[in-house]
């Protein structure tokens, strides 16, 4: 087994025992039957539990998803859960909350430590020449902003809200009024306190107890918690909720294959429930609703901003680390790099998706 798993990394440029900083260490032989026996899952829970290490995790999982090494001979059990996947709809509203409760409320003291000033836990935008994480956090902001076209007093829906960065910006910047819902207690906690004497207000609820009526919806980064099963139910909500003449703006994170559910390590341990959307899972969503606006894509922004994450999280964790072990550390650390990776490698994508109704507007301004 171990000289098995020593070919699958050298097809990757990677050598166990090498000196180059995306080398591995290994300091458990159970490793290799580990990996071999459970995939990703085996590879990303013996790095929770310090059989392995690698001095730059975020190069060293580049190369292998540009060797596409994580698509390989699966398993039985990973088959099974891909056919699961499609068969059950596990973000069904009964499980809506779940996500909060274990990825969310995992402690507003580590996001605020991971996360720039505005609390964006979404890809920044670095295109118009932001250097720190701060500035591509506030120009990611004003871009959507722009792309939705916000006038004073008008009423803005924010389908999964988080910390309220969004919702504060748009107030303070552009005078309109927000509405936020999320499913996590501890970010309204933190939205409420962050966003006071702001024409905010926050609900926790799932996207499908939606009501009334709104000039322009946004959903940054909630779409990943949707799943294939209710892409068409989001849309048409969005669709009921938003104004003739409104825009619908989702920035997601996108695949660029179609599949039913995220990998087995991030679907168990950082986003439950979680996938990203294809290009044609959504378009297919909005087909006789929507038309789409405009699509941009800059999945490499989200490379630099992950990075920014981790290098915060490292740099704080002294400071909030009595209130989580060691390998809860690294599970996170790998998550993000891991993460980073993906969007670096062109695995994963960026995008900022505007859709009116059909007939609504006459035309749409591209912004960039």
């Amino acid at each position: 087994m171990k000289k098995m798993v020593e070919e699958a990394f050298a097809a990757a440029g990677i050598r166990i025992g090498g000196d180059k900083p995306w080398d591995i260490v290994v300091h458990n032989e159970d490793f290799y039957p580990r990996v071999v026996s459970e995939l990703s899952m085996g590879l990303g829970e013996s790095y929770m539990d310090g059989w392995w290490e690698c001095e730059r995790l975020d190069l060293a999982f580049e190369r292998i998803y540009r060797a596409d090494l994580q698509t390989q001979k699966p398993t039985w059990s990973k088959r099974y859960y891909y056919l699961k996947s499609k068969l059950y709809n596990y973000q069904r509203k009964s499980r809506a909350f779940q996500v909060g409760e274990r990825h969310y409320d995992a402690g507003n003291d580590m996001y605020r430590s991971m996360l720039g000033k505005r609390m964006v836990y979404c890809s920044g935008y670095y295109d118009r020449g932001a250097t720190t994480l701060d500035q591509a956090e506030e120009d990611k902001l004003a871009l959507i902003c722009e792309k939705l076209d916000l006038q004073p007093g008008q009423r803005v829906l924010d389908i999964g809200c988080g910390w309220g960065s969004f919702a504060k910006y748009a107030a303070e910047k552009r005078n309109v009024e927000v509405v936020g819902i999320t499913v996590s207690k501890e970010q309204i906690a933190l939205a409420e306190e962050l966003c006071a004497g702001l024409p905010i207000e926050f609900k926790l609820q799932d996207y499908r107890d939606i009501d009334g009526s709104y000039d322009h919806i946004v959903s940054i980064g909630m779409l990943g918690h949707v799943g294939h099963s209710n892409y068409r139910t989001l849309m048409e909500v969005a669709h009921r909720a938003l104004k003739d003449d409104g825009l619908f703006l989702i920035h997601t994170m996108g695949a660029n294959r179609s599949t039913t559910a995220a990998d087995p390590w991030i679907n168990k341990y950082i986003f439950p429930n979680g996938m990203a959307p294809s290009v044609q899972q959504l378009g297919g969503s909005i087909e006789e609703l929507f038309v789409m606006e405009d699509w941009h894509n800059f999945s490499t922004d989200y490379h630099r901003t992950a990075m920014a994450w981790a290098e915060n999280l490292e740099a704080h964790w002294d400071e909030i680390k009595s209130r989580y072990d060691e390998r809860f550390y690294r599970m996170w650390k790998y998550y993000l790099l891991i993460f980073a990776s993906a969007f670096s490698a062109r695995t994963l994508q960026t995008w900022d998706v505007v859709f009116s109704k059909q007939g609504g507007r006459p035309k749409y301004r591209s912004v960039r």
